[in-house]
């Protein structure tokens, strides 16, 4: 079930990549925090749909413990898509991949100090390499820094908290439930966010907006796919992994957004962004690789 487990979160970094592109073209016809709380709603209905179907074999599974859990995450979850967002509007979708991958150094950190989760050494070799990676790819040219790098940095602490949480609730609550808590938990912040800061909010229902084929494709395609299917998917799996090996999983988010915007809009990639690539990519797969010794100890973490 680990590698079952592993395959579907990549498969999930995948589509979050390739969509940094989508939201940014969205981002000229909507503002930030409208557009996430469409999304999320959008995802929270197409995820309603399958587990009303199933609730009368299931039965009810709502209780307070799983409306704080999905509520914790949910928090965590709007802080890094709000920041993230926003910073879409001044910096690159490639550079937003490169910096929001960072959560990959802060997790194992925070589940150490959080979950007293111990790391293999192939593990924390792995974080090394991916880390390089990441530095060569976000910082080799520091004078391109701007504020859109900084608030995607905060929103990659927000991404690292949040797949701690997930990791904290995901072993004994209900995968669907607890996604659907999460996801309405950020549509709900978002809306609420986009009338504070009304003076930015351009109306999801004006003409403007709704004949732009641009909006809705991307409102479509990352509710369903990036949105309800993805944190479904992680929420789900991430019972049978651990959160360092996720955050390594999704070290690989900057490399699909590098490659799809190098593909869709011709974003150039330096040879620097090349070797990060390739740093980010062995470093995966070395955390992957079996730990000889001490194996009962190390077995969960490596």
């Amino acid at each position: 079930m680990n590698k079952t487990a592993d395959f579907s979160l990549l498969f999930v970094v995948f589509i979050w990549g390739v969509t940094f592109v989508m939201v940014q073209n969205a981002l000229s016809f909507l503002d930030p925090f409208t557009f996430n709380a469409v999304r999320f709603f959008m995802a929270f209905v197409f995820l309603l749909i399958p587990y009303l179907s199933t609730l009368h074999k299931k039965g009810r599974t709502w209780n307070k413990g799983l409306f704080i859990a999905g509520f914790h995450i949910g928090v965590w979850l709007f802080l890094g898509y709000g920041l993230q967002t926003i910073g879409l509007n001044y910096t690159t979708p490639a550079k937003t991949g490169f910096i929001t991958g960072l959560s990959v150094v802060m997790v194992p950190v925070f589940s150490l100090l959080l979950l007293k989760h111990r790391l293999s050494r192939n593990t924390i070799i792995g974080v090394a390499a991916a880390t390089i990676g990441l530095y060569l790819m976000t910082f080799a040219d520091r004078s391109n820094l701007n504020i859109g790098d900084l608030l995607v940095f905060l929103c990659a602490i927000s991404f690292a908290m949040q797949i701690i949480t997930t990791a904290r609730y995901a072993r004994t609550l209900p995968a669907l439930p607890l996604t659907l808590i999460q996801v309405s938990t950020v549509s709900l912040l978002s809306f609420v966010s986009a009338f504070i800061f009304k003076e930015n909010h351009a109306v999801i229902f004006s003409s403007e907006v709704m004949l732009q084929k641009d909006v809705w494709t991307a409102l479509l395609v990352t509710a369903a796919l990036a949105t309800a299917f993805a944190f479904f998917a992680q929420t789900f799996f991430q019972a049978y992994t651990t959160p360092t090996r996720v955050a390594l999983i999704f070290s690989m988010e900057p490399v699909f957004a590098a490659l799809s915007s190098y593909i869709l809009i011709g974003e150039k990639l330096t040879s620097a962004s090349i070797i990060g690539c390739a740093f980010i990519f062995l470093g995966m797969i070395f955390a992957e690789l079996p730990v000889k010794k001490k194996k009962s100890v190390t077995q969960e973490f490596s």
